[in-house]
């Protein structure tokens, strides 16, 4: 009679070593919000209502006086919310954790004590190497919320902040057709008996989606030109109706661009965006329609579009009117400032629950994602290749 044979080897039979789950030790945050010195920034990180959840969970808020003023939220709304208020800029920065909205400037840097966590925005494209020269000195570590990922791989701050700026674009080229210098004086939508309103959107990414959502919103005609046939698939999906999507080829795109009032930019490149509308294609289109090139910020994709400010936003060239402001989600400072505090307090939660920033990346691949300094030692890849300067891969840091 044969031995039945067993589904396991001799080696595996053999005792094994227990693995013991590494234990979480919860730390409580003492947060500095500093105001927002940049030109035009009126975002804050965190409304009232986010620093009451984090003041009732054990953690400390303390806040610059006037900071969220320009996102109308006042001193009084987050005192009564549990923050510390301080005229004193030095004593805020003294904060072991530093929440921005933009990168801090160099000043600012100097004010912080070493190895001080930094969570803002990095802005790679503007910065300079006294920027990472200045972190490295002090030991700091960095998180650049733009570079975050979700669970689902996407980034969300870069995409809330995306989906504002498409349905930001639509309404403002619905003011500056009636308001603007040398408008047309048409209404954005679909009035019975009158044409709709033809818009024409290059790129199909967040910006492109929400733009084309708010355009069909208020009815107007909307043609989607992408590189990418993936990409208007799925916004053709993600909209759930049909309408007229093209691949960038010059002789459609030019007759689109024709006919239409309204034009929105929003292709992005991993460098400088590329130039997909030329200048003999803007002088080809009507007189008094709007441009509003979103990717100004990397470039823009019309080569006609100069930057200019929420001050002064508007220039006109070929009697078309270009709208060339690049940080659109600061016009609308409340809804932006509700949008990110909606993603940051979360993060900080979790980073509470983890014991700290340092046990909060070693299990959040996400958040270890947005890391690019860690205690002065440049960690990102991308930063590094901007810069030209070399890395140290935080695996080999952190475990």
């Amino acid at each position: 009679m044969t031995q039945p044979t067993s589904p396991f080897t001799k080696a595996q039979l053999l005792p094994q070593e227990e693995t013991l789950e590494i234990s979480r030790q919860r730390g409580d945050l003492f947060i500095g919000i500093p105001k927002e010195t940049y030109f035009q920034e009126k975002r804050i990180c965190l409304t009232p209502d986010a620093v009451a959840a984090m003041v009732a969970n054990g953690h400390k808020v303390l806040m610059e006086k006037g900071a969220g003023a320009e996102a109308s939220f006042s001193d009084k709304d987050y005192s009564e919310a549990g923050a510390q208020l301080t005229s004193d800029t030095k004593k805020v920065f003294a904060c072991p954790i530093i929440l921005k909205v933009e990168p801090p400037t160099l000043e600012e840097i100097h004010l912080m004590k070493p190895k001080t966590v930094l969570i803002s925005a990095l802005q790679l494209k503007t910065r300079q190497k006294e920027y990472l020269d200045a972190l490295a000195k002090k030991k700091i570590t960095a998180l650049a919320f733009e570079f975050i990922k979700d669970e689902d791989q996407s980034y969300p701050a870069v995409k809330a902040l995306s989906e504002l700026a498409g349905t930001a674009a639509v309404l403002i080229a619905a003011e500056l057709m009636v308001n603007a210098e040398k408008g047309n004086g048409l209404l954005f939508g679909n009035i019975s008996g009158v044409p709709p309103v033809e818009v024409v959107v290059i790129g199909a990414g967040t910006v492109g989606q929400f733009a084309v959502r708010s355009a069909l919103g208020l009815g107007a005609n909307v043609k989607v030109f992408d590189s990418s046939i993936t990409k208007l698939r799925n916004l053709q999906c993600n909209i759930g109706q049909n309408f007229y999507t093209s691949t960038i080829q010059p002789k459609n795109l030019m007759k689109a661009l024709r006919r239409c009032d309204v034009a929105i930019g929003a292709v992005r490149g991993s460098n400088r965006s590329p130039v997909i509308v030329t200048e003999a294609m803007v002088t080809n289109m009507k007189k008094g329609a709007v441009i509003i090139d979103v990717s100004v910020d990397m470039g823009g994709c019309f080569e006609t579009t100069e930057m200019t400010s929420h001050d002064n936003p508007t220039k006109i060239k070929h009697n078309v009117i270009h709208y060339g402001v690049p940080n659109i989600p600061s016009r609308y400072p409340k809804t932006a400032s509700i949008s990110i505090s909606n993603i940051f307090t979360p993060y900080l939660l979790n980073i509470a629950e983890c014991g700290g920033l340092e046990n909060a990346i070693r299990f959040d691949g996400g958040l270890r994602n947005g890391l690019y300094f860690y205690r002065g030692i440049l960690t990102n890849k991308a930063v590094a290749d901007w810069f030209d300067l070399s890395y140290s891969d935080i695996n080999l840091l952190i475990f």
